[in-house]
């Protein structure tokens, strides 16, 4: 049995001993008929009561799989740092009503001089564990329990779908279904840039188009921002990484890459009248479910039209089967269809909508989607220069594809350097000439419009059109600045010429300063102005924040 450290016992002793009888024991927190999936609900309470003054001194939240070193870890907090008002003191006797509980302390405590009884009731503990029991009883479940099994299991047919791998959040699907004061849903599909995965099934189209329009303001203060977040008009379906938590340095960024059993759906509410609030009630679970149903229908049945890169006109009708619980109503027949007028009035929202060129203007191709799988999360990065000598040493030496012959004008060639292990390195070097070989490089602004953040996006552009993020960097780090007009100059030397260098050793001694053999491959490309790339300051959709 584990002690207590000499230490620790005599700084014990030095509390004063109180003649109270404290009140200790250990239980789950949910009453025997609730269902609640909160994980607190779900744990074991640790309560300590001071009852000759009728005051809690120490209280835990633990995992039922918690060891009994719980339950002495706050006593000793109940002992040393009381809950106000009560004051650091030892008490003079101990009563519990589990006879393993009275056991284990007497073998821990023997050198307090501290009293430890068994009684078969514990008056105020039992009265505490009363109220909070009918304060779980009391709340009200995030689903409605009889559709709760039938939407999670929907949401997770979505997730394997995975319909953000070839829709855009302004490929907007209409969703008919005429039924509980419900005419049509539009439904917005979240994650093609891997930052949050869901869908909002927007109840009209003006409150999609106002809070679109109101995030892509570049003046909008942070303020309005959030206040046009919480006057749309939907219900939302978000899927989080299950028991996340910030302390896990290694955890995956983008929730697709995770296994199914890691993936938590949440469903929830969005009302100007209301706010926003994570619990569905009868009616809106069944329209959700009527929701889900039919799009995962649709996405199944014209997943080949809607991969091939346009947006068409496709319509499809369902008759949908509800819960067998729903007595009243058997099934609803749904209509879901594209929107591709629509699609295109919100890209012309956006700033990157088709449109004819000036006379003379550089004609940059139809911005499609951001990624971000590209380059490995963990790689070093760096902005700067590569000498006219290095540049023919590193062209005869590495993977290399020219662009055109460079006047050496200036002190080199400007280059991003990126620099990650070989396996990864070699998987960027193959995905870049997969997609045709680097086509330009640029950086272009960015904005969180909910922190009020601005940044500078550095963006790799392939040969087949397609944008891959590299970096973000604050528009106000003074080091990044000083990088950024260095790189401005050396690119206008080279008459907007500038390379991309993959570099192996990231684990290495050469890390953060790899050596020319460390050089893999060296990729040439243009250099392009936001003007030229022509896609505006790219907004960071705020995401579902829930309490």
């Amino acid at each position: 049995m584990t002690s207590f450290n000499r230490s620790t016992s005599r700084r014990l002793k030095k509390l004063t001993q109180i003649p109270s009888v404290w009140e200790g024991d250990r239980r789950p927190m949910s009453s025997s008929h609730t269902q609640h999936s909160d994980s607190e609900a779900k744990g074991e309470c640790i309560l300590w009561v001071d009852g000759s003054q009728g005051i809690v001194r120490g209280m835990d939240v633990v995992a039922p799989e918690t060891g009994p070193e719980a339950i002495v870890r706050t006593l000793m907090r109940a002992m040393e740092h009381p809950h106000s008002p009560a004051k650091p003191a030892r008490p003079q006797k101990i009563v519990v009503k589990d006879r393993e509980i009275q056991f284990y302390l007497r073998g821990v405590l023997q050198d307090l001089d501290i009293a430890i009884d068994y009684t078969p009731e514990l008056p105020l503990i039992d009265e505490l564990f009363r109220g909070f029991a009918e304060i779980i009883d009391s709340q009200i479940p995030d689903l409605p329990p009889q559709y709760a099994q039938a939407l999670r299991d929907k949401a997770y047919t979505i997730w394997q779908a995975a319909p953000w791998e070839f829709l855009e959040e302004h490929q907007i699907l209409s969703i008919e279904i005429n039924k509980w004061d419900v005419g049509t849903l539009y439904a917005s599909v979240m994650g093609m840039l891997g930052m949050e995965h869901g869908i909002l099934f927007y109840r009209s189209e003006d409150s999609l188009k106002q809070f679109r329009a109101a995030v892509l303001r570049d003046d909008e203060p942070q303020g309005l921002l959030e206040e046009a977040f919480l006057k749309q008009d939907c219900l939302f379906l978000t899927f989080e990484r299950a028991d996340d938590t910030d302390e896990d340095e290694d955890a995956v960024s983008d929730l697709a890459d995770l296994p199914l059993s890691e993936i938590e759906p949440t469903f929830g509410n969005i009302h100007p009248l209301e706010g926003l609030r994570s619990v569905l009630y009868d009616e809106e679970a069944l329209v959700v479910f009527v929701a889900l149903e039919s799009l995962s229908r649709f996405i199944r049945d014209r997943r080949r039209q809607l991969f091939e890169g346009t947006f068409p006109s496709l319509s499809r009708r369902y008759r949908i089967s509800l819960p067998e619980l729903h007595e009243a109503t058997k099934s609803v027949s749904v209509t879901v269809s594209t929107m591709p007028q629509l699609a295109t009035e919100l890209e012309e929202m956006a700033g990157f909508g088709v449109r004819e060129p000036e006379l003379g203007e550089q004609v940059s191709p139809k911005f499609r989607s951001l990624r971000d799988d590209l380059i490995p999360e963990d790689s070093f990065l760096s902005l700067g220069v590569v000498s006219w000598e290095m540049l023919e040493y590193l062209r005869q030496g590495v993977t290399y594809h020219q662009v055109c012959e460079i006047q050496h004008v200036g002190d080199g060639l400007p280059v991003i350097l990126i620099q990650t292990s070989r396996p990864k390195a070699k998987t960027v070097i193959e995905n870049i000439e997969a997609a045709g070989g680097l086509k330009a490089i640029c950086f272009n602004p960015g904005a969180d419009p909910f922190d009020g953040d601005r940044y500078d996006l550095g963006l790799l552009q392939t040969q087949n059109g397609e944008l891959f993020l590299f970096g973000e960097f604050l528009d106000d780090d003074p080091i990044h600045v000083e990088a950024r007009k260095k790189w401005n100059q050396r690119c206008k030397n080279t008459k907007g010429y500038c390379g991309l260098i993959i570099a192996k050793g990231l684990t290495g001694s050469a890390r953060g300063n790899p050596q020319p053999r460390d050089m893999m491959a060296l990729f040439e490309a243009r250099s392009l102005s936001p003007k030229d790339l022509g896609i505006g300051t790219l907004q960071l959709m705020p995401q579902l924040q829930l309490e």
